[in-house]
This record gives structure tokens, sequence and C-alpha cells, in this order.
């Protein structure tokens, strides 16, 4: 079996080896920026991962893999517009370093990319593997779109937050997991299992996102502390803390989010000041495990050897270790 290492290697060749580097500049450009930042390369890390699992050729799975880190890159274009954020791993969101049209259209032109490689697939497995991402891809718009609509909505609950970034983020892993299974001729079942473990993963790697987003360090995690806040985002870190805090508290939170014309590290205050009020820290910590230890009890049940889990596990470890 290859090493984390020698896929990774493989992931980045086949970047580096993608129609996104010629003319016009003003369209590649941006994409070339995206797709060589120093990201994890965790999507398509993990569909190679589940390919190898189970048995398969990484290098089969090496085109769908490459189209999920594509499209992964393309909505994050999007989204930083949606989201107004200046920064992404660090640098600069690429409508802050162009424009906003720029943005777009370097979005568009890399869903179509993303196609194109998905294309390239066994195809005794592409209709499979197309299925399963123009799923996701429609699933993570309607989570974007209730990852929107949440903004202005006063009656947000925690279980429908909880399936907002089921959708925008953690299907996204999933899929990528069970790309790698078809590839990998698993069985219905264990495709099942490993599609569930991803879901529970990434949901828990998105509520650690939101908790890293109000108590992160911005030069460690590379993005600004506090967007979420700024931007009144009803995270779960928000939910959990009108559901326990003091009634004055909650109040003045249900305030503080309806406000757009306040100081920025005055607002950030406050708000974490009622978090910290309300002990949310650790009750974020606590269901980020619950939700970690059932996408391990997920990844159990595959039929493969506890060896060939390993991998797996220990990317699963090491995304809920990142540092604050």
């Amino acid at each position: 079996m290859l090493t984390t290492d020698q896929l990774l290697d493989k992931i980045r060749q086949a970047i580096n080896q993608l129609p996104v580097y010629g003319d016009p500049a003003g369209l590649y450009e941006p994409i070339s920026y995206t797709l060589n930042q120093e990201g994890k390369r965790l999507r398509p890390l993990l569909a190679l991962l589940s390919a190898q699992t189970f048995g398969g050729n990484p290098d089969e799975a090496l085109p769908a893999a490459i189209a999920i880190e594509i499209f992964h890159n393309f909505t994050l274009l999007h989204d930083d517009i949606i989201d107004e954020a200046p920064l992404r791993r660090g640098r600069e969101t690429v409508y802050k370093k162009w424009n906003i049209n720029t943005a777009i259209l370097s979005g568009d032109t890399m869903f179509a990319i993303a196609y194109g490689q998905l294309s390239a697939s066994n195809p005794s497995k592409l209709p499979a593997l197309m299925k399963i991402f123009t799923q996701t891809a429609i699933e993570v718009c309607e989570g974007q779109q209730y990852d929107i609509e949440f903004e202005t909505s006063g009656n947000v609950s925690i279980d429908s937050y909880i399936n907002m970034i089921r959708l925008k983020t953690a299907v996204l892993l999933a899929a990528s997991l069970k790309i790698g299974a078809i590839t990998g001729n698993a069985s219905k079942e264990d495709a099942y299992s490993i599609y569930r473990f991803g879901e529970k993963l990434g949901i828990a790697f998105q509520l650690q996102d939101d908790l890293l987003d109000a108590f992160g360090n911005e030069t460690l995690f590379g993005k600004k502390t506090g967007g979420d806040i700024l931007t009144n985002k009803k995270t779960y870190l928000y939910l959990k803390a009108i559901d326990v805090a003091s009634a004055a508290d909650a109040a003045s939170l249900k305030d503080l989010y309806s406000r757009r014309n306040m100081n920025d590290e005055e607002k950030i205050s406050r708000v974490l000041s009622i978090f910290r009020n309300a002990d949310i820290e650790k009750l974020t910590e606590r269901i980020i495990m619950d939700y970690y230890n059932e996408a391990i009890d997920e990844l159990q049940k595959i039929k493969p050897s506890e060896e060939a889990r390993a991998a797996l596990k220990n990317i699963a470890e090491s995304m809920l270790l990142r540092k604050k």
C-alpha cells in the first residue's frame, strides 16, 4: 500500500498537469492561484485512501479524486464572495485579489473542468461516479442556500443547522470516500458505511471549524478570527448559547447579531464574552467528539481489516487535532 505522502505526490502531480495554466491569463491565473495553495488536499486523499483500503488501485480513483478537489475549490471561490471573506488559508481570497466578476467566472470554469476530469474515470464505473458526484454537487448548493437563509432567519434550530453543515460540508467528504470505495470494488454495504463515516466526520470537522472561527489563532488557522460573528452566521456556538445562556445574555446575543454597523472588534469581544459565560467552547468540543465517535463506529463496520482501515482512522484523528 502507498503511504499518505506518496498519494499526496500523485495528487500534486495531477494538479500540476491540469489545463489551467494558459490563456486568457485573467481566467486561469485565479484558478492556478487557488489550486496551488497549501491546502491539505484532504478530499482527494480520502478518495485514494478509500480505494486502497478496499484493495483497489489508487490510480484508478485519481481522475475522480482530482475532480472532487477542483469542485471543492470552486465552491470556496463563490463562498468567499458570499461570506465577504478576505482571507483563505492565510492568503487573499480570489475576489479580493482580483475582483468579484473574475472569482465568479473562474469558479464556473473550475466546475466545468471538474466534470472533464471525472469523465476520464474507468468507463465501467463512470455512471456510478457521475451519480454520486452530481448528487453531491446539488446537495452542497442546497447547504449553501440554507446557510444564506439562516443568516436572516429568526427561527433556526440546532437540528436544522446540523443538517445544513451536513449538506454544505460533510457530504463532500462522504462522497470522496464513496468514490474511492466504488473504484475499489467495495460492496454496497461497505460503500454505505464508508459514506456514513465521512458524513459524521464531516459534521465534526465543520463544528470544529466553527469553534476555531471563534476561538482559534488567526495565524495558525489561516482565516480571520470572528468572521462568522461579523457576518451574523448562526453557527452551533450561537444556537447553543441562545439555548443555554441566561435570558439577559441570550437577548444581548440576539441584539448583537441584528447589528451590521458596529465596530468589528467590539462586536467580536462582546459575543465571545457571552460564549464564555455559557461555556460554549466546552459544549461544542463535546458534540464534536460525539460525531467523531459515531464516525469511527461506522468505519469499524467495513469489511477490510483494522490494518487496512488504519490510514483512514489516522486521517480522521488528524482532522480533529487542528491547532487553535
